[in-house]
């Protein structure tokens, strides 16, 4: 079976031109396209998550699947190249019509894919020595990297830290959380938060607001 696969980002984009082209490549070799597969989504999402993904697995050997561009099929060229690989296993052709490639069980495909293949690893090396670069630039201006030492956890900065055992207390001789709010200046909720960093959450449930306080 003939698949046409399209995809664009954002809702403002229009897959018009790219059913035009597919049909136009579809006619001119003489397929017949059976489904177009379309989606509205970013290539950087993974493959499992995407319509494309759920095609793939369900391709059989035999079968083609027709793009305007391998940028539809993903955004970096580690991502195509792994899908390529995967349909070239499976005995799936794929063809691009923008690029003019035909890729499927033959040495012209498995030479290009070496090249692809090539192509990722080096990039990918470049990505690795870039971020090792910067960072060793930035230790050696100064930058102290990671988590920086002494920092106060998201409990610490809370504004009712300071009066944990007050709160406490007040809460055993049965004052309202809304009451101890009011005297901490806090709101109520930013109270219950406190309640709930503190490992005290027990004490938030069946709590009565009694009038008389």
């Amino acid at each position: 079976m003939t698949y046409a696969y399209i995809r664009v980002s954002t809702e403002k984009q229009t897959a018009q031109n790219q059913r035009f082209e597919l049909e136009k490549f579809a006619k001119l070799k003489g397929f017949e396209i059976h489904r177009f597969i379309e989606e509205t989504i970013s290539g950087t999402i993974a493959l499992d998550n995407r319509k494309l993904g759920v095609l793939i697995r369900s391709l059989k050997q035999g079968d083609k699947l027709i793009v305007t561009e391998l940028s539809r099929l993903g955004r970096s060229l580690l991502s195509v190249m792994g899908l390529l690989n995967m349909c070239m296993e499976k005995g799936i052709t794929i063809y691009s019509i923008k690029e003019n490639y035909e890729l499927g069980d033959n040495i012209n495909s498995k030479v290009l894919a070496f090249a692809f293949s090539l192509s990722a690893e080096i990039e990918r090396q470049l990505i690795s020595q870039r971020t090792k670069e910067a960072l060793a630039r930035k230790k050696a201006e100064g930058v102290v990297l990671g988590r920086p030492k002494g920092r106060k956890s998201r409990f610490e900065c809370h504004p009712c830290y300071e009066a944990g055992k007050k709160i406490l207390i007040w809460n055993d001789k049965g004052i309202s959380h809304s009451k101890i709010a009011q005297k901490l200046g806090v709101h109520r909720d930013t109270l219950r938060r406190w309640f709930k960093l503190s490992g005290n959450e027990h004490l938030l449930k069946g709590k009565a607001t009694p009038k008389n306080l």
